[in-house]
């Protein structure tokens, strides 16, 4: 039998809820986990040992009483910027080194409601922006996990946990989960609430999931989904049986090569060949691969995220930032003077371009199950003064569709390379289904050897 930090979550819940697993065993091995890696890769910004263990037990009681959630005594990691009533949220940052909030965030209820156990608060840059943190990437330390969930990446790759919250403005949970040899979900705009979560922009931050595997992502996708009256984001588009919508695209999928243009074309030679090997293998284990061609609104969607992030980052911070400037970090800081200097009427034209290219985008996305691409550049860059480039995620994130990133291989260099697909909005059960496929088509179990 694996040892346990090596499950996935499914994996998990099925041995927990057969007996053959308990949630307090389960809990203290990656608690045991945290305290043998945490030196090295400085995941975790708050981990309370006697709170874990108390809930576990709560879980177990609850499973004795015949109470079986979706996901009972399966722990789950937060990325800092996640209320959690009674435990610290921070955004490692010093503006809430003391915060402590009274209530969780919605999605993190529904979490405890579906019988996870809340592990412990991860690692995020400073307030979920550019500043990189201190957490190192488990198959070389001296390479960037990304950001800005570097943390929840970070211990999902290591087995420090099976699964981990991040959150995604540009490219904060595709980005390192590429970088990290892990399954990355930005659901819709809107599909998660982000009640109880701190901002960067309220137009653009979507709860983004971190996990092993596709199967995974739909179970954290299902027991955190649904509309929310106290996030003025959240969407009443009704939630539907993802495992169920995934198995109708449980054949051949049909897929959407963005080759041409903007994604080869920022891409290292050894990722456009890796994602040309990758379309080919998937071709011959059955899938459908079609060249497609993006809209000519896509040249401007890079710019037009940065815009919009930037004012309403501004707009959230000018308080803090007009009385404690000096404690921000120095990109951060930046971001914030730009957007405080950017005119109205360029916010509103991006946002005008925004819907715009989301229609074209959605269009372009329903001529085939999914659209294909590589997930990064290049491998995570070799610089701790880095996050990576978040290129290959903003136009999705500026749209609101839906990707999700599946690792792919390794490069020449032994750092993870992954492949990103994205569907219409509100259509996760077609774009995870279609990624389980082509997962299970690649077959590949990546894990950092010093972690495996």
């Amino acid at each position: 039998m694996a040892d346990s930090y090596a499950l996935s979550v499914a994996e998990a819940a099925a041995r927990i809820r057969n007996g053959n697993l308990t949630p307090t065993g389960y809990a203290g091995e990656l608690l045991d986990r945290i305290d043998s890696f945490e030196e090295d890769l400085q995941a975790w910004v708050t981990i309370d040992r006697e709170a874990v263990i108390t809930e576990a037990k709560e879980r177990e009681l609850q499973l004795e009483q015949g109470s079986a959630g979706l996901m009972s005594g399966v722990p789950v990691g937060l990325k800092d910027i996640f209320y959690t009533a009674g435990m610290k949220t921070t955004a490692c940052s010093r503006i809430y080194e003391d915060f402590v909030p009274e209530y969780d965030a919605t999605c993190v209820a529904r979490l405890r409601e579906a019988g996870a156990v809340i592990l412990g608060k991860a690692v995020t840059t400073e307030f979920a922006t550019s500043d990189p943190s201190p957490s190192r990437n488990p198959w070389n330390r001296d390479h960037t996990p990304g950001g800005s969930s570097s943390g929840s990446s970070v211990a999902v790759a290591a087995g420090m946990a099976p699964a981990a919250l991040g959150s995604q403005t540009g490219g904060s949970t595709c980005r390192p989960a590429a970088y990290n040899g892990i399954v990355g979900l930005k659901p819709t705009y809107g599909r998660i609430s982000r009640y109880g979560v701190v901002p960067v922009s309220w137009s653009l931050d979507t709860v983004g999931i971190l996990v092993r595997t596709v199967n995974d992502a739909a179970i954290l996708l299902q027991a955190m989904s649904g509309h929310d009256p106290n996030d003025p984001g959240s969407a009443e588009e009704a939630v539907p049986d993802f495992m169920e919508e995934m198995n109708r695209y449980s054949g051949p999928p049909r897929l959407g090569l963005l080759k041409r243009g903007y994604f080869f074309d920022r891409s290292t030679e050894e990722v456009r060949r890796h994602t040309e090997e990758v379309a080919r293998r998937l071709s011959e284990a059955g899938a459908t691969v079609v060249e497609v061609e993006l809209p000519p609104s896509f040249s401007v969607a890079p710019d037009v995220q940065r815009v919009v992030m930037n004012v309403e980052c501004a707009a959230f911070h000018e308080e803090f930032f007009r009385h404690r400037a000096d404690e921000y970090g120095p990109r951060l800081r930046a971001n914030i003077e730009m957007g405080l200097l950017i005119p109205t009427v360029t916010y509103l034209q991006a946002q005008r371009l925004r819907r715009e290219f989301r229609r074209d985008l959605t269009a372009l996305a329903q001529e085939v199950d999914a659209l294909l691409m590589p997930a990064t550049p290049a491998p995570a860059p070799r610089d701790l003064n880095t996050t990576g480039d978040a290129a290959f995620q903003a136009p999705w994130t500026s749209a609101g569709l839906p990707t999700v990133v599946v690792p792919s291989g390794l490069s020449q260099d032994g750092m993870p390379l992954g492949v990103q697909f994205a569907a219409p909005p509100f259509e996760e059960g077609q774009l995870l289904g279609t990624a389980r496929w082509c997962e299970q088509a690649l077959g590949l179990d990546l894990r950092p050897p010093d972690y495996s």
